[in-house]
């Protein structure tokens, strides 16, 4: 997109890029669903090319943030700071970050994932996933937050949508503290640096629902102020 064209979509709205930028990082997270499938089976042309799907997907939500930090607008009469703004498109690419390390810390070792803990798993990732989604349709109430001016029923419903959103991230604390658990016990059949980096994993899938829980916070601030 050139400059004049994106400046134009700030004229129109100072908001839509963010909300662009934050459905382009939930569909990074979405796409380790299809990734580890592949892994499942251990089928890893197939897993590479989802990986660079994700890669491809990190790269359009970094330039789509560089440009917001660039061309948003100085002196906005926004009932909202630009600095808050900025924080929370930074709070928002972190989680196609850790989606783009995840696959690639995966690839990079062709991880096993033992079939015990694979259906659990799954389980867990979606219920990640589903906090990055939940953030995004959070962010996407932004420009009618705008029009009331963050005040009236808008506000109220975006409120819940952060409660929502906590208890997502509640869910998944849960859901990681029973998958280690399943994993210490069969971790002696492992080999030990494998069963190492698959705790890293999991614990980088928790940080997809902690990040998203993050970018909801910056928006209660928000609407605090």
């Amino acid at each position: 997109m050139s400059g004049n064209a994106f400046f134009g979509v700030f004229a129109k709205s100072p908001i839509k890029p963010i909300e662009e930028h934050i459905l382009k990082v939930h569909q990074a997270s979405e796409t380790l669903m299809d990734f580890f499938q592949h892994v499942f089976k251990k089928e890893w042309q197939q897993a590479e090319q989802v990986r660079l799907q994700i890669r491809t997907l990190e790269r359009e939500a970094d330039v789509m943030k560089r440009n917001i930090r660039i061309q948003l607008p100085r002196g906005l009469f926004l009932p909202v700071e630009r600095t808050d703004l900025l924080e929370l498109i930074t709070q928002q690419d972190k989680i196609a970050n850790k989606a783009k390390d995840i696959a690639g810390r995966v690839i990079g070792r062709e991880m096993d994932i033992p079939s015990e803990i694979q259906a659990d798993f799954l389980t867990y990732l979606s219920r990640c996933i589903d906090a990055t989604k939940q953030a995004s349709n959070a962010i996407n109430e932004l420009d009618e937050l705008l029009e009331t001016g963050f005040r009236g029923r808008e506000v109220t419903l975006v409120e819940k949508m952060l409660v929502e959103l906590d208890a997502i991230e509640q869910d998944t604390d849960e859901m990681q503290i029973k998958l280690r658990r399943q994993l210490r016990h069969i971790e002696g059949e492992m080999n030990p640096i494998d069963v190492m980096f698959l705790y890293k994993i999991i614990e980088w899938v928790g940080d997809l629902a902690d990040i998203a829980e993050r970018v909801g916070s910056r928006l209660e601030l928000m609407l605090a102020r």
